[in-house]
């Protein structure tokens, strides 16, 4: 027996007889998107906990006392109070939280459903020896510097700036355009490209002065994903999931597609070796890994970032629609310590992002027999998207709204700017092509001036 599970085999006996709880982490709103956790959760007889930022009191207020509404079947919801330009600032409020309900419940699973919480939640999961990614992939997860610490030769080149250092850090290795990444924001916040020094100066003066920022090389060429299970330190399942990106015309790096799974290719497998070699060297354990790649002119794939939670967006929408099979209930069962498995793609899905004219949003009007526009900008879980037979015609599955009839529309700098999009699968590739192309020509955004 290994020291780690000694001393888990110590804390096993600190739970109380209370009843069985699993814990979820992360933004409530992203939670009950899709209730397929909680149903999952709640058929197993567990009482369902989650902890999340203090922002999503409104949208607790506004849904807990719905029995309509997924939020309702939680038993608990603790808000913590942090920010992601202020490293840490969220654990002290986590482990406060866990501690009462260790007094109060037999904790036999957590899991980080989004980012912001991922290195705390790895931090309650080891105290109650419960499967996770491991203390080292919780940290580094959480941290696009300390990835580059630990894969440089996996990494682009980049200089670390920590905070009351903008002024005196040596810039030198750094060729132009380079990127400016916070480390620790998501969503593409606060991510965007500058051309020289002159400009790059100029930009950090734009970050909060406690936020540590990267500085890095720009690499150019196509982006891919890798979304892997991984159970008792064996990926037991991976896939490639290619992006289209803004970076290609602007200085902003925000996805605008995906698609599940990527075509076959030589970049494919460069990208997959150098996936296996992170996995391995972060010395990821136990639950899903997220992991953004580029592949240059040369054909060598470098990691932009890497996440141990759900991938976001409708990622999980499309593996659904690509496999015939939902991808959450084995991720629970990664984190319950139970058997898991998935099935590998036998169709392709995408899901596409609408550009925008900014502006006030009047409405999306949809010209395509049999689907509307569904509105999820109040908290609305997503439609059901059921999977199609294999060889079933090329389909627009759905179109989905995430802003407000009446909102400001800006130009898309950020994941968060983006206010509309569409889902659609086939049996081939380039029938894919083809149905994006008809029903983007289907979709459309009104706006006003505003």
């Amino acid at each position: 027996m290994s020291e780690r599970q000694r001393a888990g085999a110590g804390r096993r006996l600190d739970r109380t007889a209370g009843p069985r709880a699993f814990i979820l982490t992360g933004a409530l709103s992203i939670i009950c998107r899709d209730p397929i956790y909680i149903d999952d959760l709640r058929k197993r007889d567990l009482k369902v906990l989650v902890i999340t930022a203090a922002d999503g009191r409104g949208y607790a207020k506004a849904h807990r006392d719905d029995p309509a509404h997924p939020a309702s079947a939680i038993e608990e919801v603790a808000f913590v109070d942090g920010s992601v330009e202020s490293e840490g600032s969220f654990l002290p409020g986590v482990i406060e939280h866990a501690g009462r309900w260790r007094e109060q419940y037999d904790v036999v699973g957590i899991y980080a459903v989004g980012e912001t919480l991922v290195e705390p939640t790895g931090l309650v999961a080891d105290y109650f020896d419960l499967p996770f990614p491991g203390l080292r992939a919780a940290r580094a997860c959480r941290s696009k510097y300390l990835q580059r610490w630990y894969l440089p030769d996996l990494s682009p080149a980049s200089v670390l700036i920590p905070p009351g250092a903008r002024e005196s850090v040596d810039h030198g290795p750094i060729r132009f355009p380079a990127v400016i990444k916070p480390a620790t924001r998501h969503s593409s916040l606060g991510v965007r490209m500058v051309y020289d020094r002159a400009e790059l100066a100029a930009q950090l003066h734009d970050y909060p002065a406690q936020e540590t920022i990267l500085v890095e090389q720009k690499i150019t060429g196509q982006e891919y994903s890798v979304e892997s299970l991984i159970q008792d330190g064996k990926s037991l399942y991976a896939s490639v999931t290619r992006k289209e990106t803004t970076d290609v015309d602007s200085q902003y790096f925000v996805e605008m597609a995906h698609t599940v799974p990527a075509p076959r290719n030589g970049e494919w497998d460069a990208v997959q070796r150098a996936n296996d070699a992170m996995l391995d060297r972060l010395g990821v354990e136990n639950g899903i890994t997220h992991a953004e790649w580029r592949v240059d002119e040369r054909g060598e794939a470098h990691l932009m970032e890497v996440a141990a939670r759900t991938p976001g967006d409708g990622i999980m929408v499309l593996y659904r629609l690509a496999t015939g099979r939902r991808m959450e209930p084995e991720i629970l069962r990664i984190a319950l310590g139970e058997p898991a498995d998935y099935p590998a793609a036998r169709r392709y899905a995408r899901q596409v992002y609408v550009g925008h004219r900014p502006g006030i949003l009047g409405d999306v009007e949809v010209d395509w027999p049999g689907v509307e526009a569904r509105w999820v900008n109040d908290g609305t879980p997503w439609p059901d998207i059921p999977a199609l037979p294999a060889e079933d015609p090329p389909a627009l599955r759905a179109v989905l709204v995430y802003e407000a009839r009446g909102a400001a529309l800006g130009p898309i700098r950020s994941s968060d700017d983006r206010a509309v999009s569409f889902f659609i699968d086939a049996p081939t590739i380039a029938e894919l092509d083809e149905i994006e192309e008809r029903a983007r020509r289907a979709v459309t955004i009104h706006t006003a001036p505003s």
